[in-house]
């Protein structure tokens, strides 16, 4: 592991004493989260908890029952206890979050907003003064192009994400796109969330804000330190 896995996982193991027995939680999808859904389902076999999870991806999903962690759903479950995620960047003192490098980000936010309190994990390289992170954006496959000049017309720089494993773009678990646009500093991020969700085409946005009660951040010296809204 490099360091910023080590932190990842330093963080995560704090992260964990939230999770208590008889909890439904919600689980997040990326590369933070594999290493957090691992300790996780350690934690259970070892303590015999009685765990449901509710994943935000079909990728989270089969990594979680191949592990055996038992598994539920929003219509079953529509308040959460818990949600953990990771996170692309933290804006340090409102912590704000751009996130969707996972391609996941509608059914994260609906999962994160369902939870009693949403814990976001991430290495102290992911902290910022101000959002500068390109925004992910999840829009519907239909009219790409026009969505995509309506987004320029705003001030941003989008450009259809490709895909890595296959020719072509990006398809996320909802069937549609992702866009990654540039704005640069982000100076009011709740004005630019409102800008792009009025976009026709534009299903969400990976503007994740006043939704964080806790970041767990791990250092490069080994140590985690929390950072909580005020």
């Amino acid at each position: 592991m490099n360091w910023k896995e080590n932190a990842r996982k330093a963080a995560s193991l704090e992260a964990l004493k939230q999770v208590k027995d008889g909890f439904v939680i919600g689980l997040g999808s990326g590369t933070t989260m594999d290493i957090f859904i691992n300790e996780l389902s350690s934690k259970i076999k070892l303590e015999e908890l009685e765990i449901l999870a509710v994943p935000s991806s079909i990728q989270v999903e089969l990594k979680a029952a191949a592990l055996g962690i038992k598994l539920t759903s929003l219509n079953e479950y529509p308040n959460l206890d818990l949600a953990i995620d990771g996170a692309d960047q933290v804006e340090v003192k409102t912590l704000n979050l751009i996130k969707g490098g996972g391609a996941a980000l509608t059914r994260e936010k609906i999962v994160d907003s369902s939870a009693k309190k949403l814990i976001i994990i991430v290495d102290e390289e992911k902290l910022v003064n101000k959002l500068t992170h390109p925004i992910p954006l999840e829009i519907i496959q239909f009219g790409v192009k026009a969505t995509m000049d309506k987004i320029g017309k705003i001030g941003g720089k989008p450009i259809l994400r490709e895909s890595l494993g296959k020719l072509g773009p990006v398809i996320t678990d909802n069937g549609n796109f992702i866009v990654d646009v540039e704005f640069g500093e982000i100076n009011n991020p709740e004005e630019l969330n409102c800008k792009l969700k009025m976009i026709p085409g534009v299903i969400e946005t990976g503007l994740f804000l006043k939704m964080v009660d806790e970041v767990y951040v791990g250092e490069k010296n080994g140590k985690v330190k929390i950072l909580t809204k005020s």
